[in-house]
């Protein structure tokens, strides 16, 4: 909840800085714990026009993936257009340049997975090898995205992909069905086909697409694959899912080389591979409007100072107001400090929901 409090914060941050109409509705009393709601929507004129997407280029992949998309495939048009905070518009903003560009795609990720990836071939957004299919889950689990590729021993291979960013991974959780059951079993992939803290609400996303992937090379669908999660490095509940998740697999000696391997990202790795392969200025635009929370902490301090200096000023009891830009609104401040736990660097990375099932 913390994550998601400071990352809303960044995105208004954000949206100011781009000069995209954004408000702040504060409510509360001053004994009171203060609500607040930020301005992480954009305006429906600015969701139109494609502000929600860091160049006008991505804008047109997104509209073309809409025309294009597979079919049963469910994106959430209001979200991905209108919502800075989802994770939704990231997937296009941190993989869009590198569908425009291949040769991109193929030195990020020779960096991040050199054993798996030597080439980037193409890329399938909200895809699922088989929806509904009941050789599959026989449901609607997708993932983010899939990505084509060609191993270092020359073989085709898919590396499917789910993205997380301020999802404290409470659910929403899909129907549970006899399927899955049947199919946790069917894949040997971990240790105890019938852990229950593979169906908790945090896991059970991870658990239903790491099935899928792996049923897409059993049923010959892809020779070879791998499931990857991204995750922001301070989002400590996406971490945790991500680590807890893991610890119920088989190990890698165990499955001869025939198990779909799951690996987690930080969205920071992603972002530092791409400043090391030359897009410094798309990576730089990532990092400012997703990861630079010592922004957030710089805003803080200064809200801090404004209150202190002005509130013998202000009268008692409660507040309702609108601010139309990052300052001089102390009680941001107020919501803002308890949500920053530590002082991120500034440059820091570490090496290290949606996909429906309805």
């Amino acid at each position: 909840m913390r994550f998601r409090r400071a990352a809303r914060l960044l995105q208004f941050l954000w949206l100011s800085e781009q000069g995209i109409p954004t408000g702040v509705h504060v409510q509360g009393a001053a004994d009171s714990a203060i609500t607040m709601e930020l301005g992480s929507r954009l305006s429906p004129e600015a969701a139109d026009a494609g502000r929600n997407f860091l160049s006008p280029a991505i804008h047109g992949l997104v509209r073309r993936e809409l025309v294009m998309r597979e079919e049963g495939a469910i994106i959430d048009e209001d979200r991905l257009f209108g919502n800075a905070l989802s994770s939704m518009p990231l997937t296009f903003n941190l993989f869009g340049p590198m569908v425009i560009d291949p040769r991109l795609a193929t030195t990020v990720f020779r960096s991040l997975l050199p054993d798996f990836v030597h080439s980037v071939e193409g890329f399938a957004f909200e895809h699922s090898p088989g929806r509904r299919e009941d050789r599959f889950l026989a449901d609607g689990t997708a993932f983010d995205l899939a990505m084509r590729v060609v191993t270092p021993d020359g073989e085709q291979a898919t590396v499917f992909i789910e993205i997380k960013y301020s999802e404290d991974m409470s659910g929403p959780a899909a129907r549970m069905r006899s399927r899955y059951n049947e199919a946790c079993r069917q894949v040997r992939l971990f240790k105890d086909p019938e852990s229950q803290m593979l169906r908790s609400l945090a896991l059970e996303q991870l658990w239903r697409e790491h099935m899928l992937a792996q049923l897409a090379v059993d049923q010959g669908v892809t020779p070879r694959a791998l499931f990857i999660a991204i995750g922001p490095r301070l989002n400590r509940r996406v971490d945790a899912a991500f680590r807890v998740y893991e610890s119920e697999l088989i190990d890698e000696e165990d499955s001869h080389g025939t198990r779909v391997s799951f690996k987690a990202l930080t969205l920071e790795a992603v972002i530092e591979a791409l400043a090391d392969a030359g897009a410094s200025e798309i990576a730089t635009a990532l990092w400012r409007r997703y990861c630079d929370f010592e922004r957030v902490y710089q805003f803080t301090l200064q809200e801090f100072a404004a209150t202190n200096l002005t509130s013998s000023n202000k009268p008692e009891g409660s507040a309702c107001r609108q601010v139309d830009a990052p300052k001089a609104t102390g009680n941001v401040a107020k919501l803002t400090a308890a949500t920053i736990t530590s002082r991120p660097r500034a440059n820091g990375s570490s090496k290290t929901h949606r996909g429906g099932a309805s």
